[in-house]
């Protein structure tokens, strides 16, 4: 990690002749590539490592075609693929995913979250047809198509990483006999245009308001209808399922501008790119949860098994008659359930997340354990001192903005994370049942209540466990 760490500084300063005054590894998600957030005096650029030179080249040459075109992708501020290093544009930490949790809490799918899918698909729209024709598809990995035979890995990805291990029993020739058919109905579509791969909203940033785009470099021509059941069945958005009848709508009418759509065509097709994508993403699901052991993986597996359920009461354009057997097993399966059941520690573990004023007093233990951890966080610079600032939380992205630019307040929040992390499996492994953490500022109004924040979504994604976040102090600032 080091010898990675030393190259991308050697890079950062080549580029920008100057050293970054800090570099923070980034959260891994489910690739292997290695990100980190370097920050100067003057700006900040992620900095990537990827030991696939293939894919590396794909996303380079992508980004520079859609940045020809003037679409919302990171700037690539200088590239050394020779070495698998490259630096971004840095857009932020906030992602539609992340909004779509925040307005899940309140309980409604609202119009702002409406308002950006259907700016996403917009967006779509101007990848898969403005750029098909800009693009150098002879450099696409690991395909320059989404055809039959990418289908068929991915089917076998989800034979083998999640039937096999989820234990669901089926005639192997039968389930063969299934994919060939689903493939060679889906090979019919038209498929010249610029297919995204992984279009889903933890692959949408939100930056100044606007919506930008990564994770393309699997991209390569494929159909229409795959990028956009990516987007609407994106497992955990669980976006309804009437408004994702009215977003599909929206991109038809959208479509309709450049050039005319058989609607009744194309929703037949976009039934078997909806399954074909959801069985992939369980196949993924399964590979990172079942055999690499990371828990959050298969918090998504009941979003696609409801998934699955739509899908089979429907009127499927073909017949598969062993993977439908396949399906009933996996939603009937009590084993899967009890993985469920034994994953979700909710009941066994609740970790309370508090930002308080010192002005006020330490929060005390409700559980009655009197224990827990106290971060102050007075020694970061303090937004409050400035008027612009004056108004706005710790839960604002003007407040959130200034804070990360600050050098020292990522590398505080992540050395907090990393001891809680502890904590978390010491208490997982020996059925402890709540863990308070408090972070505390002079008006716990900014500071405190950004690392709370940032703690609570940490852990959100890392654990299976219940969080409890509270803002002692936000009445006050409400008030304002």
């Amino acid at each position: 990690m080091k010898t990675i760490e030393e190259s991308l500084i050697k890079l950062f300063l080549e580029r920008f002749g100057d050293l970054p005054e800090s570099v923070i590894p980034l959260p891994r998600s489910g690739s292997d590539r290695k990100y980190f957030r370097l920050s100067g005096k003057s700006l900040s650029a992620i900095g990537v490592f990827n030991n696939n030179l293939k894919e590396n080249l794909a996303f380079v040459s992508f980004t520079k075609s859609f940045a020809n075109l003037g679409l919302n992708v990171p700037k690539i501020y200088f590239e050394k693929l020779k070495d698998n290093i490259y630096l971004l544009e840095d857009l932020g930490n906030k992602t539609l995913f992340q909004i779509i949790e925040e307005k899940r809490s309140e309980n409604s799918f609202q119009q702002l979250l409406i308002t950006k899918y259907k700016t996403a698909l917009k967006h779509l729209l101007k990848f898969q047809i403005e750029a098909k024709d800009e693009i150098d598809f002879s450099i696409c990995y690991p395909r320059a198509s989404f055809d039959k035979q990418s289908m068929m890995w991915d089917l076998n990805y989800f034979k083998y990483y999640f039937l096999k291990l989820a234990n669901i029993n089926y005639d192997e020739q039968a389930l063969e006999d299934d994919f060939d058919s689903l493939s060679f109905f889906l090979s019919g579509a038209k498929n010249n245009f610029f297919l995204y791969r992984d279009f889903q909203s933890r692959n949408i940033m939100i930056k100044n308001d606007e919506l930008y785009f990564i994770d393309y470099q699997g991209g390569r021509k494929g159909a229409l209808q795959y990028d956009v059941a990516s987007l609407l069945l994106d497992s955990k958005a669980d976006i309804p399922l009437d408004l994702r009848e009215e977003l599909l709508n929206f991109y038809l009418n959208e479509l309709k501008k450049y050039f005319p759509v058989d609607e009744v065509e194309f929703k037949k097709f976009y039934k078997g790119f909806a399954l074909i994508r959801i069985l992939q993403a369980m196949g993924a699901y399964g590979f990172r949860g079942y055999f690499e052991k990371k828990d959050h993986f298969l918090k998504s597996i009941p979003f696609a098994i409801k998934n699955l359920e739509v899908i089979i009461n429907q009127d499927f354009p073909v017949k598969l008659p062993e993977l439908h057997k396949a399906f009933i097993q996996i939603i009937e399966s009590e084993q899967l359930k009890s993985n469920f059941e034994s994953m979700n520690t909710s009941g066994k573990l609740t970790v309370r997340i508090k930002s308080f004023s010192y002005r006020k007093g330490i929060p005390q233990d409700e559980a009655g354990n009197g224990g827990g951890f106290v971060f102050d966080c007075r020694m970061l610079h303090n937004p409050g001192r400035y008027d612009e600032f004056k108004k706005l939380s710790g839960k604002d992205q003007p407040v959130i903005d200034f804070l990360l630019s600050q050098k020292n307040v990522s590398e505080f929040t992540n050395n907090v994370c990393s001891i809680i992390d502890g904590a978390v499996n010491n208490y997982l492994k020996n059925n402890y049942t709540n863990l308070l953490v408090s972070f505390g500022c002079t008006g716990g109004q900014h500071r405190s209540v950004f690392c709370a924040e940032v703690l609570a979504k940490h852990l959100t994604e890392k654990f299976n466990i219940k969080i409890e976040l509270q803002h002692t102090e936000m009445n006050n600032w409400l008030q304002q």
